[in-house]
């Protein structure tokens, strides 16, 4: 297999594997089963079966798993090998049905907020069959949805392809509206801009910190970093070139569309950006893409850091979430059309998203909260922790004439009335992108910026889908039984523009000003997870996910125990690996540097009783100052870490967050400054410089 078409999809169980290997009837229950989600019998599945162990074996598979998406944030995967013993001591491959429909983990041991009891171990994986099944390291992995033995969700999968079933009902009543009987499904799409750091392993291998916690907790800034912004779009280094070219023929190989890669912002930082897809299989994909990056870094003496702020001092890494919405009969609901009735489809559909991000910021704000990304979002390089909607210019100026019912005078000057008049053509790169924006309309889609490079997904778009749906309930609700549907849809859209335009914003992010002006409009700021996540269980947003099947109240209430729980114990692990690191490391290093200066001032007067010891005296000073000052902060921040109180999740993770992140701010000031004066034969660890250009 030499070409990228050989390689394409070469260990995926896909559509033309498939239709090569099933009988005709067969295929055609599959294809039912992915289209419109019509569930399969076990007959059918026995069928399946049999193809996809045959497959699988002639591939290299030896074993089989049901490969799913806990809340762990990674995946997870049990192996069963195809053998079965046989009559005469030797052994047969198979794999039934029953084997590929439903499997039965250990769920015990994954996070289930109160859901399950330590000694409750039973839980089910169900075959998903949405998303292809793939080979991986010889073994077939099926993608599946997990549950607890009452069928409780206690992944990430199963309430996204509940959201995806709530948008998909929703947007058939509206789009029925306008006449289109021809729709029989719609699906949202998301194509997910990856970014990551790549460091020398050697170096990572001498770092405590970005072993056990994914980020360095220590680390004076280098001489260098993005001030001079010439590593964004620069030539890619030889040895990140083999490794982008490796791993592209590992993701093609599994299917995956990676399209477009690149250097970011800071030095060692890179992006790559596939091909949009559904949003199940995207979020499927971005979970492969996250394993395979890690997997393929090492295969090149690198490390792959998906943390979304590994260094302080520059940019940190995020997700961008391109969500957009399709028909089966390939129209883009979020594109406008070149008829009036296209244009006021599409404007429905814009409002909606409007409403939704408005009265939903909080839920939208949450999809992207964990500990990692907080230091991120408001860091005036990612989008502030305000949700907000960018449109552009054009756009915002269409909308404000039908709000208030004024001419339009860009291109033509008309009154804007909807079904009435046509809106001009709105072409992708009619205004400038804002890289400040949460929420940015980009031509046809919404690139969701808030997600950090470490997540799943899946968060983001269970709430967008969700949301939306919401939207666009109410929008047929009031529209189905209209008796002048033109006019009921031109008042409808300009209500809800009126009522809702405070989310718009087509400024800096990064202002000071906005701060005070978002405030002046009610929008939230919610500046890290534990002031959020409360906002979870408010009653509209219980009552949203509940209406819409997505969650029930004790799913919502599991989730928000476990990300407080995740929160806690991230902050926990940092704070405890900096202590660590302070008294095993740290301050031997800065005592025997200290030592160093000391003997050696001490050595100059023995021989020259004029020598000058201005550098030994001043800097001895200096650090014996720093090593008083380090060891009673992380004494302090020991001491903070064994008065924890576990008794109310949320009261410990604001505990976390205002008494243990502010010491451990504290402490790394004292220690990156040691860092700066204490010569690098003593400092215990690989410097920024030496992590951030490392890679050649």
């Amino acid at each position: 297999m030499d070409t990228i078409k050989d390689l394409f999809g070469s260990k995926v169980f896909n559509d033309a594997v498939m239709k090569a290997r099933l009988p005709r009837e067969t295929y055609k229950e599959v294809l039912e089963a992915i289209e419109n989600g019509k569930r399969l019998g076990l007959e059918t599945a026995n069928v399946v079966a049999k193809a996809m162990k045959d497959w699988a074996v002639e591939n290299g598979a030896t074993h089989y798993t049901h490969w799913f998406q806990p809340m762990t944030g990674v995946t997870a995967e049990k192996h069963d090998s195809f053998i079965t013993p046989a009559e005469d001591g030797s052994i047969t491959l198979d794999f039934s049905g029953k084997e590929l429909v439903r499997g039965e983990p250990d769920a015990s041991s994954f996070p289930s907020g109160g859901l399950r009891a330590t000694f409750e171990a039973r839980g089910y994986t169900a075959w998903d069959p949405t998303s292809y099944a793939f080979i991986k390291d010889g073994v077939l992995c099926i993608p599946t949805a997990f549950c607890a033995y009452g069928g409780e969700s206690i992944d990430k999968k199963t309430p996204l392809l509940r959201s995806m079933e709530a948008i998909n009902k929703q947007a058939l009543r509206v789009i029925k509206l306008f006449g289109n009987d021809k729709v029989t499904s719609v699906k949202t799409t998301v194509g997910p801009e990856q970014e990551y750091f790549l460091i020398p392993k050697d170096l990572y291998d001498k770092r405590e910190d970005l072993i056990l916690t994914g980020r360095t907790l220590f680390g004076a800034k280098a001489p260098k970093g993005q001030e001079l912004e010439d590593h964004y779009f620069g030539a890619i280094k030889p040895q990140v070139q083999e490794f982008m070219k490796d791993l592209n023929v590992e993701l093609w190989k599994l299917g995956i569309l990676a399209k477009t890669e690149h250097n970011e912002v800071a030095p060692s930082q890179h992006e790559l950006a596939p091909i949009f897809t559904t949003t199940n299989i995207a979020t499927d994909h971005n979970q492969l893409t996250m394993e395979m990056m890690r997997k393929v870094a090492k295969r090149h003496g690198m490390v792959c850091l998906l943390h979304e702020k590994p260094f302080a001092g520059v940019n940190g890494s995020g997700k961008h979430n391109n969500w957009s919405i399709s028909t089966d009969t390939g129209v883009n609901l979020l594109e406008p059309g070149e008829t009036p009735y296209d244009n006021a489809q599409f404007l429905l559909f814009l409002t909606a998203v409007i409403k939704a991000v408005d009265e939903y910021q909080d839920l939208l704000r949450i999809s992207a909260a964990s500990a990692g990304n907080d230091h991120r979002l408001g860091a005036n390089e990612a989008p502030p922790a305000i949700v907000s909607m960018f449109l552009g210019d054009e756009l915002t100026e269409i909308l404000t004439a039908i709000e208030n019912d004024s001419s339009y005078d860009k291109k033509e000057k008309v009154q804007m009335k909807i079904g009435v008049h046509v809106i001009p053509k709105f072409p992708k790169d009619t205004t400038d992108r804002n890289r400040t924006s949460p929420f940015a309309f980009t031509g046809n889609k919404f690139e969701f910026r808030m997600v950090g490079s470490s997540a799943s997904i899946a968060e983001a778009n269970i709430v967008l889908n969700t949301a939306v749906a919401e939207e666009l309930k109410q929008f047929a609700d009031k529209l189905e039984g209209s008796k002048n549907f033109t006019a009921d849809l031109h008042d409808l859209i300009k209500e809800t523009l009126k009522a809702h335009k405070r989310i718009i914003f087509n400024g800096n992010g990064y202002d000071e000003s906005w701060i005070k002006e978002a405030e002046k409009r009610g929008l939230l700021n919610l500046k890290s997870t534990p002031d959020c996540l409360p906002y979870f269980l408010e009653e509209k947003n219980v009552k949203l996910f509940e209406e819409h099947r997505v969650f029930s109240e004790k799913e919502l209430k599991a989730r928000y125990e476990i990300m407080l729980e995740n929160y806690s114990k991230t902050i926990n692990i940092e704070a405890a690996t900096m202590v660590d690191m302070v008294n095993k490391d740290i301050l031997p290093a800065i005592s025997n540097y200290t030592l160093a200066l000391a003997k050696t001032a001490g050595k100059k007067t023995e021989f020259v009783s004029h020598a000058s010891r201005n550098y030994e005296v001043a800097t001895a000073e200096k650090l014996s100052a720093l090593e008083d000052s380090i060891f009673t902060k992380v004494n302090e921040l020991a001491d903070a870490l064994s008065n924890v109180d576990e008794a109310d999740s949320l009261l410990t993770a604001k505990y976390y967050r205002y008494e243990i992140v502010e010491r451990m701010e504290a402490l790394r000031k004292d220690v990156d400054e040691a860092e700066k004066l204490t010569a690098k034969s003593y400092w215990p660890y690989p410097s920024y410089a030496d992590l951030m250009f490392g890679v050649r």
